[in-house]
């Protein structure tokens, strides 16, 4: 039987690329996302009830990851890229069906004369323009496990970085958006096999560019420009695609 998934929404976020998203929902709760459904969802009586609830399931789909054929294992950035996992014991992205889960906290739902109802988020993990298949509320009763064991991603719960952003680069940022970028940073972006203290790494956030280095625990931010418009870099080259994050 053929099976047809819906888009319901578009996640609108900070992030027009995979690099500098963090790994996980919810490490970063200051970013501020917002979800917006498709015309044929707009039915404010859809999201009744929803403004009691303080959290969201959102199961969405790895859009740029979408490729024929599937792996039976894959290397989790964290582990350095080199150790390989079963892909169902991790979250990458590259799986037979490429379906994302995040848990982000409501801000607030609007009622908008445009776009219809608009639900405010905080620390989602996706990349801007995300389809997004479905919601459902976050019940503390039933979805929180606090005996739960990690496995290797246990590892990396307390990992973060110091964040060296100097006040005159961060004061280019709106201000509602620098503590997000700030704890996106703290995260390390990097992928865990690249070390090189004298490497300048680039994150594109809310439309500017981010240029930065890290050595050791420290991360520190050299340059805050403008972003090229989408898919052009200053220099007219064409940007290469690159698929949303991997998780774990």
């Amino acid at each position: 039987m053929d099976r047809t998934v819906k888009v319901i929404a578009r996640m609108e976020s900070a992030f027009p690329e995979k690099f500098g998203i963090p790994r996980q929902s919810g490490l970063v709760e200051q970013l501020k996302s917002r979800i917006v459904f498709e015309p044929e969802y707009r039915n404010p009586d859809a999201l009744r009830g929803l403004e009691e609830f303080s959290h969201l399931w959102i199961i969405w789909e790895f859009s740029q990851a979408v490729r024929e054929g599937w792996s039976a294992t894959v290397r989790p950035p964290r582990l350095g890229g080199n150790a390989r996992k079963g892909v169902f014991a991790t979250r990458s992205p590259f799986r037979p069906n490429p379906l994302g889960l995040s848990c982000v906290k409501i801000e607030g739902i609007e009622q908008t004369e445009e776009l219809g109802p608009v639900i405010y988020v905080l620390g989602a993990d996706l990349m801007d323009g995300t389809p997004i298949f479905d919601i459902k509320p976050y019940l503390p009763f039933a979805d929180s496990r606090p005996e739960a064991v990690g496995g290797f991603a246990d590892a990396f719960t307390e990992y973060q970085l110091e964040v060296d952003f100097p006040q005159e680069l961060l004061e280019k940022i709106p201000g509602d958006q620098r503590q997000g970028l700030l704890g996106s940073l703290a995260q390390d972006p990097r992928p865990a096999y690249q070390q090189d203290p004298q490497r300048i790494y680039g994150m594109t956030f809310a439309g500017w560019e981010i240029r930065f280095r890290v050595a050791g625990e420290l991360l520190q931010v050299c340059q805050v420009e403008r972003a090229a418009s989408p898919g052009e870099r200053k220099d007219g080259s064409q940007k290469s695609n690159r698929s949303e994050k991997h998780e774990n």
